[in-house]
Parts: structure tokens; sequence; C-alpha cells
């Protein structure tokens, strides 16, 4: 489907008011946009629409996304060491480095440095736990989200039923260590440490970079309202 088609499409999908969810739960509102455009369910990575993914996007609600994972060369210092010397204990008694990290440091002293060029997470002392370069996180990001199809929703419960309107569509393209700096200032992307001791080694589940559906526009540079 070509971006043009869809725009045809999604006009009388709006025209349509709220629609019924085909499917109960936290995927219908994908689903039923789906079903309605007439794409096919998958699981793949492969952009929907012309090169863009499509997301549809309940207005007024606060869900966390994950953009994308990373951690290639970016210990300054040996994750487990890290563990060991900044990690706190879950309920299982294991150690590790679950941290939503902020501008503020946290309980264990380590916070979220932004700086023009590269952001890294650091302890109160000025020791360098990890560092990504802003260039390198555009990179990642253009990769995974080369364009974006964002459809704003209306959402309204009848009889225990979720309903759709469908009231915006925006084509979103490209982004900057810029514009991604910025972003990381105001905390509208979140970075999780995901990682835990393992006896000789530590198990990384990669470091998250996540933000709200709703802040996903202010992670773009063009907008283009369809």
């Amino acid at each position: 489907m070509t971006i043009e088609e869809f725009i045809i499409r999604f006009g009388k999908i709006k025209a349509y008011g709220f629609i019924k969810t085909m499917r109960k739960g936290p995927t219908g509102i994908g689903y039923t946009l789906e079903t309605l455009l007439g794409i096919n369910e998958n699981n793949d990575a492969h952009p929907d629409i012309e090169g863009a993914e499509l997301k549809a996007h309940r207005t007024n609600v606060k869900s966390l996304i994950t953009l994308f994972t990373f951690n290639n060369k970016v210990w300054k210092m040996p994750p487990l060491e890290a563990i060991k010397k900044y990690g706190s204990f879950d309920k299982d008694g294991r150690k590790g480095l679950y941290y939503t990290m902020s501008l503020k440091p946290n309980s264990a002293g380590l916070f979220l440095d932004v700086q023009q060029t590269e952001i890294s997470v650091r302890h109160i002392s000025g020791e360098i736990i990890a560092a990504w370069q802003l260039k390198t996180l555009a990179e990642r990001f253009m990769q995974k989200l080369p364009s974006l199809l964002f459809v704003s929703t209306f959402t309204e419960e009848r009889g225990g039923v979720e309903y759709f309107h469908y009231y915006r569509a925006q084509l979103m393209k490209g982004t900057s260590p810029e514009l991604l700096a910025d972003q990381f200032w105001a905390e509208n992307i979140l970075v999780d440490l995901r990682l835990h001791d393992k006896g000789t080694m530590a198990r990384n589940h990669g470091t998250g970079f996540r933000t709200y559906e709703d802040k996903l526009p202010l992670l773009f540079n063009n907008i283009r309202d369809l």
C-alpha cells in the first residue's frame, strides 16, 4: 500500500466514527486498524506502508514503548564490577542493575548525564559507568524507525467492550543527535539498565531506550498531517 492509498482508506475509516474492537485486549487497537485498512496481520519487523511502520495510539493513555536496545562498546566499567559496586538486590536475593535512569541521582548514586554529543550513566563520585554517542543513537533510532505512520485514537468503553475512533494520522520522519539530546534533557526518552550478576559474568538483557507513546512525535524532525 502506498501512502496515497493509505490517505484515501484512512479518510473513510476516520469518517466511520467509533468502531467496535475486532479483538479484545491491548492489541485490539492495532489489529482493528490493520483489518480496516486491509493489511494482513504479521509479526515481522518490516515496515507496513511504503517504508513506514504503522502505530495506533490511544489518546490520553500513558503507555511506554521500547524504541531500541543498544550496548555495543558502551561500558566504561566492566558490567559485573558495576553490578557489585552499585547494584541492588531483588526479591530473590539476586544483585543487579535494574534502574530507569534520570537526571537526578538514584538511591545508588547513579544518574544520567546529557551532553551535546553523548549521554552517560555516571556515579555522583564522577565515575562513568557507560556512555553512548548521540550520533550513534540517532543512527540506531533511524535504523529501527526510519518513518512512522502515527494514528491517534479516541477510545471509549461500551458494555465492557472497547470502541475506537481513529481521528488523525501523521507521517513522521527523521531525527538528529541534537533533537535526541533535547528529549533526553526533557526526560521524554528513558534509559533502562537491565543486567544482573550471574556468578562469573554479568547477564545483560540490553539497555532499553524507551518513550511514552504520546511523546513519539517529539522525536522526529519532520511531521506531516495526512
